[in-house]
């Protein structure tokens, strides 16, 4: 009979921790990243009253063991990473991983885990989670936009407002047609605007005229005040493809700034019959400007864009992923971090290696489901009353026993 009263103090105890983590969940419903907790039972250690017999032969068959168990114990709490929906906010420093990654963050000392999103960026222009001021970890970019993933993790900054400086054009190409039936003398000109090691812009004028040797034409580059600063000729093959072309470069010094030498490119302009459509296609120069905005694509690259058109890659995001998340230790603030039976952090690049795509301007809601969590709160309510009234019944068949003596 005291086995049962203890049986019974056992199942109180089990389903007031089930409770703890129900109330838990339901605490979190509306927490960003948020992972749902569930309890398992086991039964604790029996008591064998009679162990087991085997079958004799020819006599008599076998006895089970009589054994009463001693109540019940926790058998796990678990953490539930199944994937949450996602919330769009519009925010762009508000990220959300669809798949098995987590956020990489560190306080200067120790290395974090999330699955909040919920960033932003600090007065020192460093990515941080908006919640703790822990800076998000990943790879910055060189001067040249050039990420480097091979190196160790580092915070990542993106510098608004920052002045990028000026590159002077050193390439320009043309796409288009020259007229096929185009006569003698015939011309067709177009204008490219490139840019000198100041940054100062330029218009460069390309007259292109009709030559009396077949499918040639002569090329010919002037700036205002400054006269030709090139020319060549361009030869197509009797089909009107792109054949040769000679002469160049286009070259002068700009007042002020460094000798401006650049290489034209005619290879994308044809020569079939119809109306000339030759014009500029690119250049590789641009003025100064300033870091306006940026945006994330799914495999955590941060692209700046600036006030003179370059964008220009700023750094990429690194997501981890574990063999076993269930097995990291919860530290508060959405945060987690490694143990001995998580496995090592992977760490890469998102939307590699299982990681999943990041998704910006969204956050990942809570994966605690209500409905679940109300049914599974009335079982252990039940459960609860259940193994009251063992402890209650027990206690009555006790005081019986002692009136007894009466």
């Amino acid at each position: 009979m005291m086995r049962s009263l203890f049986a019974g103090v056992s199942g109180l105890r089990i389903h007031q921790t089930r409770m703890d983590v129900i109330g838990n969940n339901i605490a979190n419903i509306n927490t960003n990243g948020f992972k749902a907790g569930r309890v398992t039972f086991q039964d604790v250690l029996s008591q064998t009253i009679q162990g087991a017999r085997a079958p004799e032969a020819g006599g008599k068959g076998g006895v089970n063991p009589m054994q009463v168990g001693l109540g019940a114990t926790i058998g796990s709490i678990d953490t539930l990473f199944a994937q949450g929906n996602l919330q769009s906010t519009g925010k762009a420093t508000d990220l959300a991983i669809q798949g098995d990654g987590f956020f990489v963050l560190s306080d200067g000392t120790r290395v974090y885990y999330t699955r909040d999103g919920a960033f932003d960026v600090s007065a020192d222009g460093s990515l941080v989670h908006a919640g703790t001021g822990m800076r998000v970890q990943g790879w910055q970019a060189d001067a040249n936009g050039n990420v480097d993933t091979t190196q160790p993790l580092g915070s990542i900054t993106i510098p608004l407002g920052q002045q990028i400086s000026p590159k002077a054009t050193t390439t320009a190409s043309f796409a288009g047609n020259l007229n096929a039936t185009a006569g003698v003398g015939d011309a067709w000109s177009t204008t490219i605007t490139v840019f000198d090691s100041l940054g100062n812009s330029h218009d460069v004028t390309v007259i292109f005229t009709k030559t009396a040797t077949a499918n040639t034409w002569d090329w010919a580059a002037s700036v205002s005040g400054v006269g030709t600063v090139g020319n060549g000729q361009i030869v197509f093959t009797t089909s009107g493809a792109f054949s040769s072309s000679t002469g160049g470069p286009i070259t002068w010094t700009p007042s002020g700034a460094a000798p401006l030498t650049i290489t034209p490119s005619f290879s994308a302009i044809t020569q079939y019959s119809g109306a000339s459509t030759v014009g500029p296609s690119g250049q590789d120069g641009y003025a100064t400007g300033s870091l306006d905005s940026f945006n994330i694509n799914s495999a955590g690259i941060i692209t700046g864009v600036y006030s003179n058109g370059r964008n220009l890659t700023l750094g990429q995001i690194a997501t981890a992923r574990f063999a076993n998340p269930g097995g990291l230790m919860k530290a508060g603030s959405n945060l987690y971090q490694e143990s001995p039976n998580s496995g090592v952090p992977q760490v890469g690049m998102p939307d590699s290696g299982g990681r999943g795509p990041i998704f910006t301007g969204a956050l990942e809601m809570s994966n605690v489901d209500l409905a679940q969590e109300f049914t599974n709160m009335i079982i252990a309510q039940r459960g609860f009353q259940a193994n009251s009234r063992i402890i209650t019944t027990a206690d009555e068949m006790l005081q019986d026993m002692i009136a007894l003596r009466r």
